[in-house]
């Protein structure tokens, strides 16, 4: 009876609030090439994926498709491992029990979760989109940052701390909008699978909720995420100025530029969040399975 009794009070413990951060850099890591592509894509003159990831390869080797890796895991372990926290704290602070949640209240806690480490995660994004976008620019105007410790020295060292701000507005934003399109949509969409006759908890769930929940994500947040690339990507006076961007990519490439990128953003993120959303429920199964053997790591 003891260890009947056990296993429930098991199971309501709150998980680690570390474990969407280690899901999304295993994610980050394996789909790296793709965002590094995507980013320059946004930033330089490239014009297509394969073409960029070619001239990548032909002009750095293949261990140029992991340029600013480290970058990546400095984004993941701050952006990442905060919103994943932050959207179960805010769905506690706004009721959101059970699996028949509405979607507005999933929403509004993601939009809260998106806010808060849209800014506590500025920095590393920053250093990550200058370290992916580096080898696309001439050399005069490359950073050349070693690493993304090196990167956030030299930026208060060259530019000030007010750098490590910068294009925090549509960052922000595009954090507020992608946590409303794909953490609560990924709760959305599971929890409606799960209503009908053809799917349980389990692989097949999650894959399906996820890849519903990348595509409405890569939409929603294309305009802010064009954004963000151009102004952290630049440098000089003026230059992080969100209204210079717009108006200048408006008169010389038209209302879509905001869509720019779209392609490589869907077949980045797209795999992205299956992976982050597989692996997280993975972890989730794999810190049951401790508990249930009474194994302390988590």
């Amino acid at each position: 009876m003891s260890e009947k009794a056990s296993t429930p009070v098991a199971a309501k413990k709150p998980y680690p609030f570390y474990l969407g951060g280690v899901a999304a850099t295993i994610a980050a890591s394996i789909t790296h090439p793709l965002d590094l592509t995507k980013v320059r894509l946004q930033a330089s003159g490239d014009k297509r994926m394969i073409a960029s990831m070619q001239k990548t390869v032909r002009t750095a080797g293949a261990r140029g498709l992991f340029d600013g890796i480290s970058g990546t895991w400095l984004r993941q372990m701050s952006y990442s491992l905060c919103r994943f926290w932050a959207y179960d704290e805010s769905k506690k602070i706004i009721g959101v029990q059970g699996k028949d949640a509405p979607a507005w209240k999933l929403a509004t806690a993601g939009s809260m979760a998106g806010a808060i480490a849209g800014v506590v995660g500025n920095p590393g994004e920053i250093v990550m989109v200058r370290m992916q976008g580096d080898f696309a620019k001439p050399p005069e105007k490359r950073f050349n940052y070693k690493h993304c410790f090196d990167a956030l020295y030299k930026m208060v060292r060259d530019e000030g701390v007010s750098s490590l701000g910068r294009g925090m507005g549509p960052n922000v934003f595009r954090a507020i909008l992608m946590n409303a399109s794909q953490l609560a949509s990924y709760d959305f969409f599971k929890a409606e699978l799960l209503k009908t006759h053809y799917f349980q908890d389990n692989i097949i769930c999650h894959f399906t909720a996820s890849f519903a929940a990348g595509t409405v994500a890569t939409t929603v947040c294309s305009p802010a995420d064009v954004l963000k690339s151009r102004i952290m990507n630049a440098s000089g006076p003026g230059s992080n100025s969100t209204l210079q961007v717009i108006r200048t990519s408006l008169q010389n490439e038209g209302a879509m530029f905001m869509f720019k990128g779209w392609v490589p953003a869907w077949t980045r993120l797209q795999p992205t969040t299956i992976l982050i959303f597989l692996t997280f429920e993975q972890l989730k199964n794999l810190v049951n399975w401790t508990r249930s053997k009474e194994y302390t790591i988590f």
